[in-house]
């Protein structure tokens, strides 16, 4: 079998695949190097391939709405990558770069084509494999959503917590202050001015219960909404949290891109020195002198 088929052997998308059925796709594939720190494919490729990764390491990358670069995936050997762009025939979403020395089988539609022509049942084999990676993604997605904790909280929220959220909210207000002092200056002049008509005479015996029950009543749905809050701080200081690693991931990406360009302006400096060295030790060469006729 050739060396081809046998490395897709060990790719997951064709590992159910018969010893026939690789062979076929092998004799279709092409096998391409990529050195370090070259670029196989950029975001917004339209030429239609993907790479299976044979040796070395390669990474995935793209660009979220924030403009900040996210790792969507390093493949190992065997895997595949950008296999999505390749079958739905649209530009690529994310840019893959050899961090080293690479060796990659490179298949396009047409290959898949005829595999599927000579081997029909084999398209099975390969959609069960892409299942497992859509659920991959679905999962990469769920992990980097960043929710807004107050609708975390209001989706799970219930009826007798919204009224210790509106009681709270009240009864921190100036408009309950103010009403609750109008009503009570009310109360008690009305019950002075009724002197022995009065149905609560000083010292507003009624009025001391009712404002008992009421503040017995108050002070646990308070309490209740506190508690709420509490957990609404907690929520935000977990997705601060993870925002800050992601940030901090970033900046030590940046500062991997940073000692890198150092690395490479300092190789070429010490190759602009050699060679003005070199040009400075050599002996200058003269043009001999013709002689005059």
């Amino acid at each position: 079998m050739p060396r081809d088929a046998e490395e897709l052997k060990h790719v997951p998308l064709f590992s159910l695949l018969d010893d026939e059925e690789r062979a076929v796709l092998a004799g279709q594939v092409e096998v391409k190097k990529f050195v370090p720190r070259q670029r196989i494919y950029k975001m917004g490729d339209t030429d239609g391939q993907a790479y299976i990764l044979i040796s070395g390491k390669v990474r995935v990358t793209t660009v979220d709405e924030d403009q900040q670069e996210v790792v969507v995936d390093e493949p190992q050997h065997g895997e595949f990558f950008g296999f999505a762009s390749m079958l739905d025939q649209t530009p690529h979403q994310t840019e893959a770069i050899a961090l080293e020395e690479s060796v990659c089988i490179e298949v396009d539609r047409n290959d898949i084509a005829v595999l599927l022509q000579r081997k029909p049942m084999a398209g099975m084999d390969m959609l069960s494999v892409l299942g497992r990676q859509f659920h991959s993604a679905q999962q990469l997605v769920r992990v980097r959503s960043m929710r807004n904790p107050n609708e975390v909280i209001e989706e799970a929220e219930t009826f007798g917590e919204r009224v210790a959220d509106a009681v709270a909210h009240f009864g921190g207000s100036w408009r309950f202050i103010i009403t609750f002092g109008v009503a009570l200056v009310a109360y008690a002049s009305m019950n002075v001015l009724l002197e022995r008509k009065a149905w609560d005479p000083y010292p507003f015996i009624l009025l001391n219960l009712i404002l008992s029950m009421l503040a017995a009543v108050q002070a646990p749905v308070i309490m209740m909404s506190q508690n709420r809050q509490d957990k609404k701080d907690r929520l935000r200081s977990e997705l601060d949290y993870s925002v800050n690693r992601r940030a901090e991931s970033e900046i030590q990406g940046l500062s991997r891109k940073l000692n890198l360009l150092c690395e490479k302006i300092s190789d070429v400096e010490d190759y602009m020195r050699d060679k003005l060295d070199r040009a400075a030790t050599e002996p200058q060469r003269t043009d001999p002198v013709k002689p005059i006729h």
